[in-house]
């Protein structure tokens, strides 16, 4: 097919993109910054822009993965994060059933799933676990707020016309260090996130690829993006107390293992990310889980994901880039 990509200058496009040629798509890359796989520098609120695009390149297939996100809070006023989020996602969907395309897949983020109770801690029943039936949703930010209106859109766009709709909520896969946790930090901290609430890039890419293969018959459906955990929702009480001790039942050796290396485990775990409906509707299954971080451990080789403390963002990169002109 030939597939729309915006975003293709950012982290997950990076990876996403040599992925769909791979896999035989021809990719046109949309993104507000140059790069290696954008073809086309502009924005998605750019309503005659999308469309000038999907036309000459007669593109098929949409993967929306371009946004503002939550670092850019600081950055960018609000009405930046509605024109781009959610005007530039309703541009680019309008256009792709102006223009015939039978999928669209968005890209959103578990993040506006996280309301003011989740993020200050486990709830009545211990950790919280969190499914595409989780709910209410009361997005704390502006960017969860736009992510969520963008995915009403979305759904409002595919009942009147039909088009397929593949909505992937990501749990983390950034490979800078945390805004908000200094303590553990860096790989130590992804690694234990591995265990609720991250995959790697490499993983988030492959989603993108299988959901957009099976759109057909995924008709419009919401998905949950993150390794699988070693966890099952009946250990959630124990999980918000103790933890360790219900790791050290799924990996006896982990506990060992963390120590040799210097790290700590969770002592306590808030929230679990639960990404099966993706396996059941779609086939996808994180390739990369806790198991691999411990399986490097123990095997001294490196580790399954990406940690760069000095990555920018694109956009932040050029921006300093232009200040030092």
């Amino acid at each position: 097919m030939r597939v729309l990509l915006t975003g293709s200058t950012g982290w997950l496009g990076r990876f996403l993109a040599p992925m769909l040629r791979g896999a035989g798509h021809r990719v046109t890359g949309l993104d507000v910054v140059p790069g290696p796989d954008t073809d086309i520098v502009g924005t998605v609120a750019d309503r005659a822009l999308v469309e000038r695009v999907m036309g000459k390149h007669g593109i098929e297939a949409v993967i929306h993965g371009g946004a503002l996100h939550k670092p850019d809070i600081v950055r960018y006023p609000r009405q930046a994060f509605i024109d781009v989020n959610v005007s530039g996602t309703l541009n680019l969907i309008e256009a792709a059933v102006a223009a015939g395309n039978d999928r669209f897949l968005f890209t959103s983020t578990t993040s506006l799933m996280v309301r003011a109770d989740v993020r200050e801690g486990a709830g009545a029943e211990g950790a919280w676990w969190m499914d595409e039936d989780f709910g209410p949703i009361e997005p704390r930010n502006i960017y969860g707020i736009t992510k969520l209106a963008a995915e009403q859109a979305c759904r409002l766009i595919h009942r009147e016309h039909g088009i397929n709709v593949a909505i992937l909520r990501t749990g983390r896969f950034f490979p800078e260090d945390d805004d908000t946790h200094a303590v553990p930090s860096g790989p130590n901290l992804k690694a234990n996130e591995l265990l609720n609430r991250r995959l790697t890039v490499e993983d988030a890419a492959a989603a993108h690829l299988a959901a957009l293969e099976a759109a057909p018959q995924i008709g419009c459906d919401t998905f949950i993006l993150s390794a699988p955990p070693p966890f099952v929702r009946e250990e959630a009480e124990e999980l918000a107390r103790d933890a360790r001790a219900v790791i050290a039942r799924h990996h006896p050796d982990a506990a060992e293992l963390y120590a040799a290396a210097g790290w700590v485990l969770p002592e306590t775990i808030d929230r679990v990310y639960d990404p099966s409906r993706a396996e059941r509707r779609f086939g996808w299954r994180a390739q990369t889980d806790f198991g691999s971080v411990l399986a490097a451990l123990r095997d001294g080789t490196a580790l399954p994901f990406a940690h760069d403390p000095a990555y920018t963002s694109p956009i932040v990169a050029q921006e300093r880039e232009a200040c030092m002109c």
